[in-house]
């Protein structure tokens, strides 16, 4: 090889050497000029606030992002098979103290349970108010009928008179259904829970009058236990199968010292379904009647035999079937506030 080969060659190699060098530094500038334009976070964006050093995130389990628990709806809404609704919208969103302030008397028409429902501003359906929320719209949502009988026009009218000065006091617009539909639809419903509608009773009748403390130590002994203002045989979902009076009173209703009479009242509609629903509330009654030698008298006031229990369970839960067919399923929410 000549010298002019060897020298190309070697010319040829400083100049590649000059232009990848070149390269690099143009590189360099680059990256410098972009980090001081677009410096470094600890935080990758796409990524939202969890820093990138903190690895994997694995799913958490009952945590919810505040804004959407924020939006989120309230489970309970109108139930249109037994309620009817007025409805106000208003002409500007309403503070929840201002609106929680207005609707404090507003718990009952007449002898109707009323609930209430709002709209937030932005989206979310509440069954309750909620602190420091607005809300663009309401509804007044009143039962058509419960054992006091079907929603009279004088209770329509009261709820009616009711919602017109909230829309007053907020400016708001009123829409509700024609009376003569709503006075229709309650006598329907009343007419059809009260086919459907049981309770059975047994009565111990006491030797003479007993103490009251006596008395109550005697149930809570056997099984009962305290359920608001009652003494209730409990079922395994923490609902009364069936409840004690004592002379025709709750427990702590009782002003005497002394008792004469426990009743022992079922409610079918209110209490869970059960195939021995008579026969284990009379084994309880034979029980106590043991304890406090008393007589078990049925309904009509007659000694309860041992051979009726199985035959009454079945004419029971017959009962039972016709409530869940009708959509009042035994001790369901919707069940307690109809046979209430």
């Amino acid at each position: 090889m000549s010298d002019l080969q060897i020298g190309l060659i070697l010319l040829g190699v400083v100049l590649i050497l000059i232009v990848l060098l070149f390269n690099w530094w143009q590189d360099r500038r680059i990256r410098q000029k972009m980090q001081e334009h677009f410096p470094e976070r600890e935080q990758d964006p796409l990524m939202g606030s969890t820093p990138v050093a903190t690895g994997r995130r694995e799913p958490g389990f009952g945590l919810r992002d505040p804004v959407e628990e924020l939006a989120a709806d309230d489970p309970a809404e109108v139930d249109p098979t037994t309620e009817v609704v007025i409805d106000i919208s208003f002409a500007q969103a309403v503070a929840s103290a201002q609106l929680h302030s207005a609707i404090q008397s507003l718990h009952k028409a007449g002898s109707k349970p009323v609930r209430i429902f709002a709209e937030r501003e932005g989206g979310g359906h509440r069954a309750r108010l909620r602190p420091n929320e607005d809300y663009v719209s309401m509804q007044l949502s009143v039962l058509l009928a419960n054992r006091s009988g079907p929603l009279t026009d004088i209770e329509w009218s009261h709820l009616w008179t009711m919602a017109q000065r909230l829309a007053e006091r907020f400016d708001g617009v009123i829409e509700a259904p024609e009376q003569e539909d709503v006075m229709q639809r309650a006598k329907q419903l009343d007419e059809l829970c009260a086919h459907l509608d049981a309770q059975v009773g047994l009565t111990l009748r006491l030797q003479g009058t007993q103490p009251v403390g006596d008395v109550t130590r005697a149930l809570k002994e056997v099984g009962f236990l305290p359920y608001g203002h009652q003494l209730a045989w409990m079922a395994d979902t923490g609902v009364p199968r069936f409840t004690a009076l004592l002379d025709g009173v709750h427990a702590q209703d009782v002003q005497s010292a002394g008792v004469d009479r426990i009743d022992l009242l079922l409610d079918l509609p209110n209490s869970p379904a059960d195939g021995q629903a008579f026969s284990r509330m009379a084994s309880v009654g034979r029980d106590l009647a043991a304890r406090l030698h008393a007589v078990l008298l049925d309904d009509q006031g007659r000694p309860v035999s041992d051979g009726t229990d199985h035959a009454i369970d079945k004419q029971l839960l017959d009962l039972y079937l016709r409530l869940e067919q009708a959509g009042f399923e035994a001790a369901a929410e919707r069940t307690i506030r109809v046979f209430s």
